[in-house]
Order: C-alpha cells, then sequence, then structure tokens
C-alpha cells in the first residue's frame, strides 16, 4: 500500500513542490499589519503592505519602493489616485498569490482592475482580464469595455467589442453608454463599414453625443456622418434643423446622391467574417431562378441529373440568371459556386451584385472561360443586398445549373490580376477540381494525384502520341500563373 498522501501532486522522484503552501502562507500576508512596512491609500482606504513581495512580484513596485523613479519615497504611507478600492484589492491579492476573482465584480471594477494591470506592467494579467471582458459584452457595457480597450491598445478585446457592436449597431446607439464613450473611440466606430445601422439613426445618435459632449468639436463628429446615404425627406426634416451641418454640406450630400451611380455610395454593411451568409439562417433566400429551393440548402453531395440544383436558360442576351437576396446588406469579398458537374461539361458565366437591383457591378467575370465543378473566387471587399450568377455558356445544352452558393467576407490573403486569382499553390490537383481532358493513362487522373513515387512502365504516368495529340488539364476556373510559362498569363487550358 502507497505511503503518499492522497492530495499530494505528484512530483518526479527528487523533486518537491510545495507551492501551493508557499502560496497560502505568502497570501496570508495580505493586509496584515504584522510585518508590514508601507501602507497605500486609495480613496481613504487603508492597505498595509510588505515593500519585498511588491518589489519581487512588480518592477514598477520596486522602482518606486526601492528607487529608480522620480517619485521613488522611503516613506511608510502611499496615496494613489484614479483607482478604486475594490481593483486595488484585487491586484493586491494577485500580487500575494497570483489568484484574482472576477466573476462577481462589477463592470466598473472589473475596468479599474485592468487599467491597473496595464499601469504596473502584468501583461498575463491584462490578458486573462481581457479574456474574460470579452466573455461578458451586453448593449449596456460594450462601450465602456471598447473605450478601455483602445485607450491600452488591446487588439483581440477591440476587435470583439466591435464585432458584437456590429451586429447590434442600433441596440448599441441607443444605449445609454454611448453618450459618455470618448471621442477617439466614437469616430473608430462610426466610421467603419461594418457598423451598418440606418444612417439616420446614427446621425440622430451623433447628436445626442454632441449635446452630452458639448467641448467636443462637433465639426468632426458630424463629418463620420454619410449623408448621401440618407434620402431627401431625412436630409431636410431631419439633418437641417438641427444645425449641427452647414447647408453647403446638405446641397453636396443631395448632388452626391442624384448624381452618383448607387453601387459608388458608401455604403454600410454588416460583417460577419469567415461564415457563409447566404443561407436561411442569415436571411438568404433566391428571388430569381429555377428550382430556387436547392441552390442554398447546403447539400453539396446529392445530385444528379434530375434534382439537387438550381438554373436557368442561357439566353443570347443574357437576361436571365439566377440572382440570391442576402437578409441584409453586408460586406462580402469572397463567393463559392458549385457547377454542376456529375459529367465532363463545362460553364462559362459572371456574377454581378447590388444594392437596389437597378445598379449592378460585376465582381467577377469568367463569361471567356470554361469553368467546371468548384469555383472559389475572391474581390475587393463590397457592399451588396444582391447577388446575380448569370451563365453564359453549357459545352453540352443551353441550361446553366448551379448545385450551391456561398458568399462571405474572409480574411484570407489573396492576390489578383486582372481580376484572377494568382495563386500561391499549385492548383492543378484533384481537390482543387482540376482534372486531365485529354491524353492516355490506365488510372484517371493519375497526372494529378499527387504521387510521385508509385510508377512504373505499366502505371502511374500519362502519356500521347509523338506526332499526335497532347496531354491537356482543365484547372477549375481561370487563375494568373506565371510557373508554367516564362511570364504571366491568364491560364484555362494547359497544353
Amino acid at each position: 500500500m502507497s505511503n503518499s498522501h492522497p492530495m499530494r501532486p505528484y512530483t518526479a522522484i527528487g523533486e518537491i513542490d510545495h507551492v501551493h503552501i508557499l502560496s497560502e502562507h505568502v497570501g496570508a500576508l495580505i493586509n496584515g499589519e504584522e510585518y508590514s512596512d508601507v501602507t497605500f491609500i486609495v480613496d481613504k482606504m487603508r492597505f498595509p503592505a510588505h515593500r519585498v513581495i511588491l518589489a519581487a512580484r512588480c518592477q514598477y513596485f520596486r522602482a518606486l519602493l526601492y528607487g529608480g523613479m522620480r517619485e521613488s519615497r522611503p516613506e511608510a504611507e502611499i496615496t494613489l489616485q484614479d483607482t478604486s478600492p475594490e481593483a486595488f484589492a484585487m491586484l493586491m491579492k494577485y500580487m500575494y498569490t497570483g489568484r484574482a476573482s472576477l466573476r462577481e465584480e462589477r463592470e466598473e471594477v472589473l475596468l479599474d482592475f485592468l487599467s491597473l494591470a496595464h499601469k504596473y506592467g502584468f501583461p498575463e494579467l491584462e490578458d486573462s482580464t481581457s479574456e474574460y471582458l470579452c466573455t461578458i459584452l451586453k448593449i449596456q457595457n460594450v462601450c465602456m469595455i471598447y473605450d478601455a480597450a483602445s485607450l491600452y491598445s488591446l487588439s483581440k478585446l477591440c476587435s470583439t467589442c466591435c464585432m458584437f457592436m456590429d451586429r447590434n449597431a442600433q441596440d448599441v446607439l441607443s444605449s445609454d453608454g454611448f453618450l459618455t464613450i470618448s471621442k477617439a473611440a466614437l469616430l473608430d466606430i462610426v466610421r467603419r463599414d461594418s457598423f451598418a445601422a440606418p444612417e439616420k439613426d446614427i446621425f440622430q445618435s451623433l447628436m445626442r453625443w454632441c449635446r452630452q459632449n458639448p467641448k467636443e468639436n462637433h465639426s468632426e463628429i458630424m463629418a463620420s456622418v454619410r449623408l448621401p446615404l440618407m434620402s431627401l425627406t431625412e436630409l431636410l426634416n431631419v439633418v437641417r434643423p438641427s444645425t449641427l451641418l452647414t447647408p453647403d454640406a446638405i446641397l453636396d450630400a443631395i448632388k452626391v446622391r442624384s448624381e452618383s451611380r448607387d453601387m459608388d455610395l458608401n455604403y454600410r454593411g454588416m460583417l460577419i467574417p469567415e461564415e457563409n451568409i447566404a443561407t436561411m439562417k442569415f436571411g438568404a433566400q433566391v428571388v430569381k431562378g429555377e428550382l430556387k429551393s436547392a441552390l442554398l440548402d447546403g447539400d453539396t453531395q446529392n445530385y444528379d441529373l434530375d434534382h439537387g440544383f438550381s438554373r436557368h436558360p442561357i439566353e443570347d442576351d443574357c437576361r436571365s440568371g439566377l440572382e440570391v437576396k442576402l437578409g441584409q446588406p453586408s460586406i462580402i469579398n469572397h463567393i463559392r459556386l458549385l457547377l454542376w458537374d456529375r459529367d465532363s461539361r463545362s460553364y462559362s458565366y459572371y456574377i454581378e451584385v447590388s444594392m437596389d437591383e437597378l445598379d449592378w457591378i460585376r465582381v467577377i467575370d469568367h463569361a471567356q472561360y470554361y469553368c467546371r465543378s468548384w469555383q472559389k473566387l475572391y474581390f475587393p471587399a463590397r457592399v451588396c443586398r444582391y447577388v446575380r450568377i448569370v451563365g453564359t455558356h453549357n459545352t453540352v445544352n443551353k441550361v446553366f445549373h448551379l448545385v450551391a452558393f456561398e458568399c462571405m467576407f474572409t480574411h484570407k490573403t489573396f492576390t489578383l490580376e486582372q481580376g484572377l486569382i494568382v495563386p500561391a499553390e499549385n492548383v492543378a490537383t484533384i481537390a482543387e477540381c482540376a482534372s486531365v481532358i485529354e491524353g492516355v493513362s490506365r488510372s484517371r487522373n493519375a497526372l494529378l494525384n499527387g504521387d510521385t513515387r508509385n510508377y512504373d512502365w505499366d502505371s502511374g504516368y500519362t502519356c500521347h502520341q509523338l506526332g499526335s495529340g497532347a496531354i491537356v488539364v482543365q484547372l477549375a476556373q481561370p487563375y494568373m500563373i506565371g510557373s508554367i510559362r516564362p511570364e504571366s498569363e491568364a491560364a484555362r487550358w494547359i497544353r
């Protein structure tokens, strides 16, 4: 039978680990007058402490208590400003024990605690507190937390706050916290394309903020309003009576609105990174095309000649098409399509986006290329509400068949040249839906399976008769490539 204590942590033979005992003994000294040699006063509350422990734990206190800082002082009492007793008590506990309890504290105390972690140089504590704040975001506190996160340059917390505010923009605008946010943080928020609330609501909330903060430069605040996105009625009946913008600014907005193409206006849109928003979950629907229900159902496996796809007739004037309406105006830069690929046919197509179904911008133009199977498409980010896919050619008949449609915003880096992707890795692979359409081989696509070791005179290669024929690889879509020919060239067929 073992003689070891059941609660004693396992340690390697010859090693003793009693860190928990050390932590308990040092922690017992917190706020104790015994052995203390310095007292901190925070808002009239006294915190007796031990110089050597604080100096060992924190460079700031080492300089403060033992020299090296201009304000270094030998006296036994030190008054601290700009923090709360609750937050300082939490910091003392952390310095003595390495532990801190965040769950039961108010947001204001947590932000004071975060401020102390930043000021006194505890990066691990700062990160842990930031991670916890990410989990408790709500309409009432997100502005206050973002203000602190931007002040201390906490990028992850800033990003999480922004995503929360983007998804709840109108509620954030009407919250009390929005009125107390700093000017710098306010401008950061409302200048984002992804802060997608009606411009009238943004204007009215900024107007309330200006009245709450009369000493700030209101013209700079109002310059962040995108006036051309407001209707004539809103400009005349909401903006003009406020007197916060000049008549010339209102007239300029009316002129831009009347003379610009709709898609050239600086729209705001929802930003949901790395998630397909062309789904019923996000309110998307197919508004034009035949067999609409199949396009957004997420099924990319079960389709054949009779079902599992949407379609439209291919007409000479290209007036037909498949059209998807997103749940709300959204920022997208990435589209994935699955063209019907149960045989060797290829398609040509282009894709356009719009905000109003009247003014369309072409973001992808593959009308002059043969494409098949999965299409992975990238383009400069745009705000849109409608996406139209127009088939221009089918090598078998006069119908365009589309199995699946996805669109999203991605942070993945991509390079475009003349509107075509410049691939950073091999795209002549089975995984990338390339195929060998001419050539002789005992096994299909032996040329593209990536096996460069297992081949002999009988298998594992593709060939053609010298003097006639060729080996032809069809890529899934057009790419701008430069590793086959001496100079970059748009390639669809590799011969």
